[in-house]
């Protein structure tokens, strides 16, 4: 072992923590933003409500969470006050009943919102996986605002996870710029695939046909978006340029349909800013030089979007009216989503030479 080596592994050591103290560093009143939805680091948010019993009056900021989200029980309201930027399926009901804040924002603003102090926050909780030998951990399936976040915080708390795979691109952090680490290994958060319906293979079969070869894709979640990839398989040399990064696109790469062969920029990867499914997924993005992610302010840059050529972006509404007008956020006054990356997408697409902006939903809502 090097001198060199030798001294990260200290400075490593010396960091490490548990749960409790890690957790007694947070002081009251302090803005808490918590790695984002597959990326959550859930044994420290649940170390929050049940070991942090001496704060109070704490924000807590995240974007999409998928995870634990005790935090925003109705007897925890005097402790803590959830402003999320995208609203999930654990914290809608919060949101609808004004006990959390919902603040609109594309996620493509959002970094720039943090490093000019917009968005102000004071502790960071992430996930990432162990140092490598040159002392740098990957953020993993989470980089989109995270990585902001952790460069921007007064103090950053880290669940190192052997469980996280390692991903490329702009996703690392130097264990020097952690604070405090605290080990616990335990399985990543899944999104596992829709069930396929016959009305989801319809529309995908329709998309399907407006898609050519060497296209560019975004991706947006959805049961009908996941139909829309497994209707691409006969399709040549596509390409990916998204904010979600879905179980789909392995099977497409597996059978020779994403090659990024053709892509005008980032020739020959796949980008993407976080990454939703099972570990089937998590195995192929770790350590992948075929992957590689970045924050949101780069992916969802309309600007870098519309660089490629025939960028085909596909994405679910959830309510279309009379005059064209799209919503995918919200269900008449209640707040469903979030502005999250669309809007970016479909500007950026327009702008690209052949680009192709989809919109897809079913003609009759679903109970």
């Amino acid at each position: 072992m090097t001198g060199l080596e030798s001294s990260r592994l200290r400075n490593y050591e010396d960091k490490k923590m548990g749960l409790k103290e890690a957790l007694g560093l947070i002081k009251t009143g302090d803005h808490i933003f918590i790695g984002s939805a597959c990326g959550e680091p859930q044994y420290l948010v649940k170390g929050l409500v049940e070991k942090a019993d001496h704060l109070a009056d704490n924000e807590i900021l995240h974007v999409h969470t998928l995870g634990v989200a005790p935090y925003t029980k109705p007897i925890y309201s005097d402790r803590f006050r959830l402003n999320a930027f995208f609203v999930g399926i654990n914290t809608r009901e919060a949101v609808a009943e004004g006990r959390a804040d919902y603040t609109p924002i594309f996620l493509s603003d959002l970094p720039h919102a943090i490093s000019e102090g917009l968005v102000l926050i004071d502790v960071a909780l992430i996930q990432v996986t162990p140092p490598d030998e040159h002392g740098f951990c990957s953020l993993g399936v989470s980089v989109e605002i995270t990585k902001t976040a952790s460069e921007k915080s007064k103090l950053v708390i880290a669940q190192v996870n052997r469980q996280m795979p390692r991903v490329l691109g702009d996703s690392f952090i130097h264990i020097n710029d952690v604070d405090v680490i605290v080990e616990y290994d335990e399985p990543i958060l899944e999104a596992p695939r829709s069930d396929p319906d016959i009305i989801s293979e319809r529309i995908a079969r329709y998309v399907s046909d407006l898609v050519e070869d060497e296209s560019t894709l975004q991706i947006g979640i959805g049961s009908v978006t996941d139909a829309v990839l497994n209707a691409l398989r006969d399709k040549k040399d596509l390409g990916v340029h998204t904010e979600l990064l879905t179980e789909g696109v392995v099977d497409l790469v597996e059978e020779g349909a994403i090659t990024c062969a053709k892509k005008n920029i980032n020739r020959g990867k796949i980008i993407a800013s976080f990454a939703m499914g099972t570990r089937h997924l998590y195995d192929f993005i770790d350590n992948n030089p075929m992957v590689e992610f970045y924050e949101s302010d780069y992916v969802n840059n309309p600007f870098v979007i519309s660089q490629h050529e025939k960028m085909v972006a596909i994405n679910q509404a959830l309510e279309v009216d009379l005059t064209g007008q799209v919503c995918s956020d919200s269900l008449g006054y209640r707040f469903y989503s979030g502005l999250g990356g669309q809007a970016d997408f479909m500007k950026g697409t327009r702008l690209s030479e052949g680009g192709k902006a989809i919109t897809v939903i079913p003609s009759t809502a679903q109970e």
